[in-house]
């Protein structure tokens, strides 16, 4: 039995001789002091001998003599802040069984985005505070002391004491309210059980609209007053997507109500609280004249990710952060299985190409980590909110369904929520649900997926009548690492008639192409009119990098427009990163660009432009004499489709003589390369737009502008530009994305000397890791990545020494391309070449 507090310190996990059954909360909100008060009653179960309750609590002021456990006092009550826990200590042993603990505590509603904290607004043009809540991860311990993991999952009774006039939110229905002059006391409905993290609050003035589900769950909207206009694009989209989850998992939404509710300071995209669900303004309203298809497609998506954690997350979640994957790949999986489903014209899958990609050049760095991560602090936990447990994870789930079959996967998902709900599980209890519903062998093939990181590139060689295949894992930096996977291989030959669906077990094999090859070019694999295709529609996690022959075969067909979109994407993302890596030239890579320039189709041209952009900056720093012909035959590449498209909207009913919002961002970005010291009327009238707009997304359009400028004095004036309060902390971001080439040294000696500041105002850890990111990736030399390394040897944290460690890769990747394209014998040929080509 422990007999010292200390006993507890430097634990990754609470013990768990006690366990919370339920909490009743009382929170009493000071919006003009910027503090809270509260009072907690938590039944508790105890299920060990011990003399002692051990909670998280952190930046809270616990009132010692308010504690009592049963009417008893404690005899030492101790809070260890390094380790956020409270450890509260009695005379004598614990009864086995349920009893109460109680205690009154204090905090103050920061700044930073986390715990309890405010949010400013503007409201007949006084600015005011709101109170919110964003306690994923590890920050409902901000606001009241709990069990602060999402294994301890209880049942939650809140009260809350604000300001008669404000509009006070939690996840379930309200009670009843009762008004004592300039306040009123508003009692909730008790929930589910539910873990700590997905609880929340928000008190503040707020207008919203409403609807309701097919089984008549009610759903709002609360927008800024006068905005719920723009709320309704989102509300229409929420309705319909409880409406098909409902479906999909067999299994009702799971409480009487769902609220979503825009909040100006926010520092992720949203956050899916039980029938609560916050997000920034940009992820949840859009205005039909103000907004671009992009943002349209983004509130769309953002709100279908949301709900489906209402069930995969909520409902059923993960017993610890190693298994995060769970809930967000899931969630950014079937986000876009929904907005497939509601907006069919849309190819939304077409665009899930952008997670994978995404995914997929984070898992080619030696410092990336497997989707499921050891997490042995509460620090640590934010890291891995990544583009592993996202892109990587939504990417593995849709090559797990595309390999089992869509109505076996979704029958065994609908066995697990049903089997879970209300409880937690890890990731091998979905393997063990889904291996028993179709009887796949589907722990042994995803565990190769989830525990290692990287991923394989299939070297395919073209043997006689054979298919040689060939896997190793993936690096960026042209290495091979030791990794090996079961690989859901799919193919075809000429045509999309006849493919082969096979796994790839070992670290080789060979397939006849008679088995995947329509019957005319069963005869001969290639020739001028065939070709071969393997990872058809881009479902697997992997690259492939094909021998000449066969390349050749499918730079034709990429000519002929023989090819669906996903394949188009993938032949060029993948030569991209193969080229990156130095397994094949740039030379070869611009042959194969070249090939997509009569393209149309918006996704296939959107990754395209991505590759020439990336194209461009490398060749800046590698071939300076060849940069500017690169340049043009990039642009030339492009140019069809830019006059194919033009510039007027095709949408009669978005037609104004305003600047459409969809070429927006395109003209400012611009007006800010024409901008100098010397002529800056262009800077001087992107920033009025941004102060006289209330539009968060025209507000982000101009911040992800202003630091695209070549001169290197704007572009530090930009910077500077963030720091002041006019840019809220949440949408720095934007103005670190923008930053152009001819501003990275002036960005990179900007961040060390306001380091400090920016640590000190941006502690959590997406957005330190965006100035990391935005300022030292850009680099392409040896001597910078050992010149940032020195700044940050004496300054890392945990928060953001992956993302720094990521950084210096890149850096380091770059450098070893720059070396590579400088000892291509015909880049210049091939580019003067290729310019000379009649379009």
């Amino acid at each position: 039995m422990a007999e010292s507090p200390e006993q507890f310190r430097g634990q990754s996990r609470l013990p768990r001789f006690a366990e919370p059954l339920r909490y009743d909360l009382l929170l009493r909100p000071d919006l003009a002091a910027c503090t809270f008060s509260g009072s907690a009653a938590v039944a508790v179960a105890v299920s060990a001998p011990t003399r002692f309750l051990v909670l998280n609590a952190a930046a809270l002021s616990v009132d010692g003599s308010s504690i009592r456990f049963q009417d008893v006092a404690p005899t030492e009550v101790t809070q260890f802040e390094e380790d956020e826990i409270l450890v509260i200590g009695f005379g004598q042993e614990l009864p086995i069984g349920e009893g109460v603990v109680t205690m009154n505590f204090t905090g103050t509603l920061n700044d930073q985005m986390k715990g309890f904290y405010r949010s400013k607004y503007e409201y007949k043009g006084e600015s005011r505070n709101m109170a919110v809540t964003q306690f994923e991860a590890a920050d409902a311990r901000r606001c009241f002391p709990c069990w602060d993991e999402p294994a301890f999952k209880a049942k939650f009774k809140l009260t809350l004491e604000v300001p008669t006039e404000l509009v006070a939110l939690s996840n379930m229905p309200v009670v009843k309210e009762t008004v004592h002059g300039p306040l009123k006391t508003v009692y909730y409905e008790e929930s589910p059980v539910m873990s700590t993290y997905l609880v929340a609050i928000v008190v503040g003035l707020f207008d919203y609209i409403e609807s309701s589900t097919l089984e008549g769950t009610k759903v709002r909207v609360y927008t800024q007053v006068g905005k719920t206009s723009q709320g309704k694009f989102a509300l229409d989209v929420g309705v319909k997507s409880l409406d098909l989850y409902k479906d999909y998992f067999a299994t009702p939404y799971p409480l009487p109500k769902l609220d979503m509710i825009a909040i100006p300071d926010f520092a992720a995209g949203a956050m899916e609280n039980y029938g609560l669900v916050t997000y920034r303004e940009s992820a949840l309203l859009y205005d039909e004249q103000l907004s671009s298809a992009s943002n349209k497609q983004q509130v769309a998506i953002t709100v279908a990710h949301e709900l489906a954690h209402q069930w995969f997350g909520n409902l059923v979640t993960m017993e610890w952060w190693t298994h995060l994957w769970l809930n967000e790949g899931f969630a950014s999986w079937v986000s876009y299985l929904a907005v497939e489903s509601i907006f069919p014209e849309w190819n939304n899958w077409t665009q899930f190409l952008d997670e994978t990609t995404s995914g997929l050049r984070l898992d080619a760095l030696a410092e990336s980590h497997p989707i499921e991560v050891e997490v042995n602090h509460a620090s640590e936990i934010d890291a891995i909110f990544d583009s592993i447990s996202y892109d990587k994870g939504a990417s593995v789930i849709r090559m797990l369904q595309s390999y089992l079959g869509a109505d076996r996967f979704q029958k065994a998902l609908a066995s697990y929520i049903k089997k879970y709900a209300y409880s937690n599980a890890k990731t091998e209890d979905l393997w063990a649900v889904l291996e028993e519903e179709t009887g796949e062998p589907v722990k042994d093939l995803m565990t190769t997926w989830t525990k290692q990181q990287g991923y394989p590139v299939i070297f395919a060689k073209l043997n006689g009548q054979y298919l040689e295949l060939e896997q190793a894992q993936f690096l960026s930096d042209g290495s091979s690492g030791p990794g090996t996977w079961i690989v859901p291989m799919t193919s075809c030959c000429g045509s999309y008639d006849v493919n082969k669906k096979f796994l790839l077990k070992g670290k080789a094999d060979k397939i006849h192409i008679k088995d995947f090859a329509a019957s005319q070019t069963a005869d001969r694999g290639t020739g001028q009119n065939s070709w071969i295709k393997l990872n058809i529609d881009q479902t697997g996690f992997y690259r492939v990098k094909y021998d000449d022959e066969l390349a050749a075969g499918l730079e034709n067909a990429v000519k002929a427009k023989k090819l669906l979109s996903m394949d188009m994407i993938g032949i060029v993302e993948d030569s991209y990163a193969l080229s990156v890596a130095c397994k094949q030239t740039l030379t070869s890579l611009l042959r194969l660009l070249n090939a997509y320039r009569h393209e149309s189709d918006y996704t296939v041209l959107s990754h395209v432009t991505s590759v020439c952009l990336g194209v461009n900056k490398i060749s800046t720093d590698a071939t300076p004499d060849l940069s500017r012909d690169i340049k043009q035959l990039l642009i030339k590449l492009l140019l069809l489709a830019a006059k194919r498209v033009g510039w007027d909207p095709k949408d009669e009913d978005r037609k104004s003589p305003l600047l459409p919002p969809d070429n927006r961002k395109a003209a400012y970005l611009a007006v800010m390369r024409s901008v100098s010291t010397s002529s800056r009327p262009g800077y001087d009238s992107l920033l009025k737009i941004y102060r006289e707009t209330s539009e968060a997304q025209e507000k982000s359009r101009i911040l992800g502008s202003l630091s695209s400028c070549p001169d290197k004095d704007i572009v530090v004036e930009a910077l500077n530009f963030m720091l002041t309060d006019e840019v809220r902390n949440q949408d720095a971001f934007y103005v670190l994305g923008g930053i152009s080439l001819e501003g990275r040294e002036v960005a990179w000696a900007w961040l060390q000397e306001n380091w400090d500041h920016v640590v000190k105002t941006w502690p959590s850890s997406s957005l330190i890791s965006d100035f990391v990111n935005s300022t030292v990736s850009p680099f392409t030399s040896e001597e910078k990545a050992a010149e940032v390394s020195e700044f940050f040897c004496t300054r890392v944290k945990p928060s953001f020494e992956r993302a720094l460690k990521q950084s210096l890769e890149r850096v380091r990747i770059s450098a070893r391309w720059i070396e590579s394209i400088k000892s291509e014998p015909n880049l210049a040929q091939t580019v003067h070449q290729l310019l000379l080509e009649e379009v």
